[in-house]
């Protein structure tokens, strides 16, 4: 069902404040934390045209409610890009509102005028919740992950 107060809109400079409180609390859900030079520098891609990393934001009002960051990259299995949704929060006290739905959906459209040819993203297997809308727009495939951080 789609929420008609939620608007979604390219992140900008101004949106700094809001999206670091939103971003710190996406960590926090994680249990993880980055050191400020990332964050900074993840901030600083969002914004340049010349990097294929894209943020939106989602409003209610003047408040941002939830934020999602995509990466646009080549594949060896199409001629097309592929669009990779690597970050995905809303606010606990909106969820079940939609705005993940929304913030999904922006992504799907943004990809498709980019000309992609598939968006995807993983969450952790416990994560229920988010589960549970990912099962309804998107098809979990049965691909496990491996990685070896350096």
């Amino acid at each position: 069902m789609k929420n008609p107060s939620i608007i979604i809109t390219p992140l900008s400079n101004a949106d700094y404040a809001n999206w670091l409180d939103l971003w710190q609390r996406y960590l926090t859900f994680y249990e993880t934390s980055l050191p400020m030079s990332t964050t900074d520098t993840t901030w600083r891609n969002l914004l340049d045209s010349n990097v294929a990393i894209y943020g939106f934001a989602a409003w209610q009002d003047t408040t941002l409610i939830g934020i999602t960051h995509v990466v646009l990259h080549p594949n060896t299995w199409d001629t097309t890009e592929c669009c990779y949704l690597e970050d995905l929060y809303v606010n606990e006290s909106v969820r079940g509102q939609g705005v993940g739905r929304a913030l999904i959906e922006q992504v799907y459209d943004f990809a498709r005028q980019q000309n992609c040819n598939r968006v995807y993203w993983t969450t952790q297997e416990g994560n229920t919740t988010a589960r549970n809308l990912y099962d309804t727009i998107a098809t979990q495939t049965n691909m496990v992950q491996y990685r070896k951080n350096l």
